[in-house]
């Protein structure tokens, strides 16, 4: 039995082409609950979704058809075949499925070797939870998968992780922490990116800011890096970071780790003058609503300025910003602007996102989120 919600006309083009989202401002007067299926239609367009009574999005939406007989275990089973096709043997830490990427909204699962992660973004698809939880683990042969939705791990199949796993991307060795790890433990949607620096390390002092648990600073040796310095505000990251060289076979004692406030930093190497041949800049998200976008742009502006003053003539700045509030085509004016502020020229030589275990249909762009660029500052 589905609830029928009757949308102003305007929106049949989004319902049409399958966009997953339908806004609280967009509703008519109805008498629905979190968790009811609810069918939505919209001139000729019609699509079946889930109904939640908080929050900006009203409704997540399934597809055109009704849902039937095991279609929850068919999506799970279409995401892990496209990850078996983009993800290599030497990793096995990344994402498994992607919400609304993955045509299943408001949830997804990590992978970190022979554990996974699950994290929903609505209560309105907990109906799901433990069919995508199950249907992940047997599949795949886990031994556990755990709910990470207040912070607090919990057993949805199986077993829980132990407080510390190893696991590995791209051949590189990573600690992850999955009770009080960033995110679901670590920043899978960079691995591609990750690799690009490698290629570009050879030789160069690095200095990796943001660092958390050093993922970046790993690919830059193995790359070839001179040297790296590795910045991140918080010392148990830190404390990571030198570990995950030593699991490497890397001398920390080799390289620079700093616990400090990036910002500060910025500032005193700019008035001393000093430069590197390559700058990651991987700041976390300045902007989780539109509301506080055009804050984020000047922060963004910024924080490039100051990285661009670090990076030596002929260097590459490596930026990143994490928000779906901020386009790729404001990342790149901002990459302008703060260009300009650092009276600098520079030329945009790669760009990017996330990686494939990050699929984004065409009708949903706020699903491509992050944006990396690699800038070349000219001599």
């Amino acid at each position: 039995m589905f609830y029928t919600l009757v949308l102003d006309r305007s929106l049949e083009p989004a319902l049409k082409s399958g966009h997953p989202w339908v806004y609280r401002n967009h509703l008519p007067k109805h008498t629905l609950s979190t968790g009811d299926w609810v069918r939505v239609r919209a001139g000729s367009a019609e699509a079946y979704g889930l109904f939640d009574a908080e929050g900006q999005i009203a409704v997540r939406l399934f597809g055109s058809a009704p849902p039937q007989g095991n279609w929850v275990e068919k999506r799970v089973q279409d995401a892990l075949d496209l990850r078996a096709r983009v993800i290599g043997p030497e990793t096995d830490a990344y994402r498994l499925l992607y919400g609304e990427g993955d045509f299943l909204p408001g949830i997804t699962v990590d992978r970190y070797g022979r554990f996974a992660v699950l994290r929903r973004y609505s209560p309105g698809v907990d109906s799901l939870v433990s069919v995508v939880a199950s249907s992940v683990g047997k599949a795949l042969k886990l031994r556990g998968v755990a709910s990470r939705d207040d912070g607090e791990l919990r057993a949805l199949w199986g077993d829980l992780p132990p407080p510390e796993l190893t696991v590995r991307e791209n051949g590189i060795r990573l600690l992850a922490n999955l009770y009080d790890g960033q995110k679901t433990g670590l920043f899978l949607d960079h691995r591609d990116n990750r690799q690009t620096l490698s290629r570009f390390s050879a030789g160069a002092r690095v200095l990796n800011l943001f660092s958390y648990t050093g993922a970046f600073s790993l690919y830059a040796v193995r790359g070839g890096a001179q040297h790296v310095t590795s910045v991140d505000v918080a010392p148990a990251a830190i404390g990571d970071a030198k570990r995950n060289f030593v699991l490497n076979g890397f001398d920390p004692e080799a390289h620079t780790f700093l616990s400090t406030d990036v910002f500060a930093l910025l500032s005193d190497y700019a008035a001393r003058k000093e430069q590197f041949g390559v700058v990651v800049l991987d700041p976390p998200s300045f902007a989780r609503s539109k509301r506080s976008r055009f804050a984020a742009l000047r922060a963004y502006t910024k924080l490039n300025a100051q990285a661009l003053r670090c990076t030596q003539p002929g260097g590459l700045l490596a930026t990143a910003s994490c928000t779906s509030q901020v386009s790729p085509e404001d990342f790149r004016a901002v990459l302008g602007e703060a260009a300009l502020s650092a009276d600098v020229r520079v030329q945009v030589i790669h760009e990017a996102g996330h990686a494939p275990d990050h699929p984004v249909p065409a009708s949903f762009p706020e699903g491509r989120y992050l944006k990396f660029l690699v800038a070349r500052v000219l001599p």
